[in-house]
C-alpha cells in the first residue's frame, strides 16, 4: 500500500511541476495563469497531448510540434524534481515522522505545498533575482493552517510551537543580517527565511540547525567556485534564495540524521578527551 501511495504522489507531483513552470515564467510577467497555454515563439496553442508531464517533452524531442523552436531542459528538470519531492515526501512523512492517516495526509500536503513554492522561488530568483510576496506570503498561511489542522487530528501540538519558534528564529536572523549588511541579504531572503524555519522548526531543533547552516554552506560554495573560474568577484551578486531552499531540504530530509551523527561524534569526543 505504502509503494502504492507513493508512485501516486509522484505522478501528482509530475503535475504540479508542470503547473509550477507555468507559475515561475508568468507571474514575474504579469500574465494570467488562466490563459491557455502557447509557444512563446510562434504562439501554437498547446495541446493536452503536449502537456502530459515529462513524456510530452520526450516524444517531442524538446522541440516546438509546430516550428521546432527548442523547450528549455528546465521545464522537465521542474516535473520531475517535483515528483521526486512528492514521492519521497509520501514516503517520509510516515516511515520518519511516523505520521499515518489524516494527520499524515496533512502534513505531506503542507510540505508538499513548501515544494511547489520552492521550484517556482528558485526559477523566479534565478531569472529575476526577485522572490515574490505573491509566493512567499501564502507560503506563511498554507504552513501554518495545514500543520495546525494536522494538530487538531492528532499530531503533535509541541511540533506546531516548535515550528513556529523556528519560523521567528529565521526571520530575525536573517532580518538582522539585511540590518548590517543591507547589500548581503534581500527583504525577499528574510520573509523567505521565516518560511524555511517554519517547515524545519517543525521537524526539529536538530533540522532546523543543519537546514539553517546548509543554506550558507551550499550558497558560499558556490559562490567561491564562481570567484575561481573567474565568473564573479567578491563584490558580485549572487541569487541566495535558491541556496536558502536548497539547504532547507537538505535538513528536512537529512536534518536528523545529520544532527544525530554530529553530536554522537561530540559525545564520542568528549568522552574520549
Amino acid at each position: 500500500m505504502t509503494a502504492l501511495v507513493v508512485v501516486f504522489a509522484g505522478l501528482f507531483g509530475l503535475a504540479f511541476g508542470s503547473f509550477a513552470n507555468v507559475v515561475a515564467y508568468r507571474v514575474p510577467a504579469g500574465v494570467s495563469l488562466l490563459r491557455p497555454s502557447s509557444c512563446p515563439s510562434c504562439a501554437a496553442p498547446v495541446r493536452s497531448w503536449q502537456n502530459i508531464p515529462l513524456l510530452s517533452w520526450l516524444l517531442l524531442r524538446g522541440r516546438c510540434a509546430r516550428c521546432a523552436a527548442p523547450i528549455s531542459r528546465r521545464y522537465p528538470v521542474v516535473e520531475a524534481a517535483n515528483g521526486i519531492a512528492f514521492a519521497g515526501l509520501a514516503w517520509f512523512v510516515p516511515a520518519a515522522l511516523g505520521l499515518s492517516g489524516v494527520p499524515g495526509g496533512l502534513v505531506w500536503a503542507a510540505f508538499a505545498w513548501f515544494a511547489i513554492a520552492s521550484s517556482v522561488l528558485v526559477l523566479i530568483d534565478l531569472d529575476t533575482r526577485r522572490l515574490p510576496d505573491v509566493i512567499v506570503l501564502p507560503s506563511y498561511v498554507a504552513g501554518l493552517v495545514l500543520l495546525a489542522l494536522a494538530c487538531v487530528f492528532g499530531a503533535d501540538w509541541w511540533a506546531l510551537l516548535r515550528a513556529t519558534a523556528g519560523m521567528a528564529a529565521m526571520y530575525a536572523a536573517y532580518g538582522l543580517i539585511r540590518l548590517f549588511r543591507p547589500d548581503g541579504m534581500g527583504g525577499g531572503d528574510v520573509k523567505l527565511a521565516g518560511v524555511a524555519g517554519l517547515y524545519l522548526g517543525w521537524l526539529g531543533w536538530g533540522p532546523l540547525a543543519v537546514g539553517w547552516l546548509a543554506a550558507f554552506l551550499l550558497g558560499g560554495g558556490f559562490a567561491v567556485a564562481l570567484i575561481a573560474r573567474g565568473r564573479a568577484t567578491r563584490g558580485s551578486a549572487v541569487a541566495f534564495g535558491p541556496w536558502l531552499l536548497a539547504g532547507t531540504w537538505v535538513g528536512i530530509f537529512f536534518g536528523n540524521w545529520v544532527w544525530s551523527a554530529y553530536t554522537a561524534l561530540g559525545t564520542t569526543i568528549l568522552t574520549k578527551g
